[in-house]
Parts: C-alpha cells; structure tokens; sequence
C-alpha cells in the first residue's frame, strides 16, 4: 500500500491585477489558513517521504508558511495541471517513497480524487471532496498499489480530507 497526499496552494492575492497568475502571492487569510493546514499535516502523522510542488508563487507561499521544514522538489509540470499529468509527475518521481505529498493547483488536484477513488469506494469525504475542494485543502489517499508506476485510475480510497474551516469556522466561505 502506498499513500498519496494532495494539498492545494492556500488563499491566493488578488490585489495586484498586473501580476501574471503564476506570480500571486497569498493574501493575509491564505497565510492564516496555510499555517492552520500545516499544523494539521504535522499532527496528521503520516511520515511524508516526498513532496512534489508547483513552482507558482502561491504554492511557494503556502509550503513556507505550512511546511517550512519540508524540502520540496518543484516541477513546474505540476502548475495548473491536469489529473493526468498530476499522475505522470507522480509516478516518475516517487521511485521507492511510500508516502508522496503533491502541493499544486485546481482543478487537477479535484480531478486527482474523481480518477483515483472508484464508485465502490465513494464515501462521505469523498462527496465534501467532490463538491467542492477549496483553497489549502489536504486530503489523503491510501492505493492499493506497491509501486508507483501501478498507479492507475481506480486504485485508491479517500481516508482523510480537511479544509481549513474544518479546523476554524472564521476560515469558513466568505459572505
């Protein structure tokens, strides 16, 4: 059995329209909900062995303030990318992990879920997940696989998924 994380880049900075998407920084309530979701990861207690990011500033951003001790490996494959891709990045760098963490972007990370999880593993996570995965999201997969390069649609379970007003209501939807 391998596992297989997924965290998307928290709260991005709309502030500044000039700067290019792959640029944006996170704004105050991003920062506040990376550092929630890290601490999360942290006491989750899943021992990440690899973690694969997106090169885009708020990915950046969002690894520093949640996982500033973890040393990511960028790809920047992985920005804006599809499940597809997502997978592809997966398999060839997890080589012999047994726990590979991917930080990126939706709605890849979203469609990640719909391709790893079949029906007869739909779950009550799985639903929250699959109606909307929000910004600083973590969710945990666990695969019926051994090697990486099995990884293929419909071998995994959802067995965790947290978004940060989970953890704070304040954090919740904006009204």
């Amino acid at each position: 059995m391998k596992r297989l994380g997924l965290l998307r880049h928290a709260k991005s900075d709309w502030d500044d329209v000039g700067k290019r998407d792959f640029d944006r920084g996170l704004n105050a309530r991003g920062r506040r909900g990376a550092r929630l979701i890290g601490r999360h990861i942290t006491e989750h207690g899943v021992e990440w062995d690899l973690l694969l990011a997106s090169s885009a500033e708020r990915v950046r951003q969002t690894l520093a303030a949640a996982l500033p001790e973890t040393e990511p490996r960028w790809d920047e494959r992985l920005y804006l990318a599809s499940a597809e891709t997502i997978l592809d990045v997966v398999r060839e760098n997890a080589g012999g992990a047994d726990a590979v963490l991917v930080a990126g972007h939706n709605p890849g990370l979203q469609e990640v879920l719909f391709a790893l999880v079949p029906p007869s593993a739909e779950n009550g996570m799985f639903d929250e997940a699959a109606t909307k995965y929000p910004t600083a999201t973590f969710a945990v997969f666990e695969l019926d696989i051994d090697d990486w390069t099995d990884l293929v649609p419909g071998c995994g379970q959802l067995v965790h998924f947290k978004r940060p007003r989970d953890l704070d209501p304040a954090l919740g939807p904006e009204e």
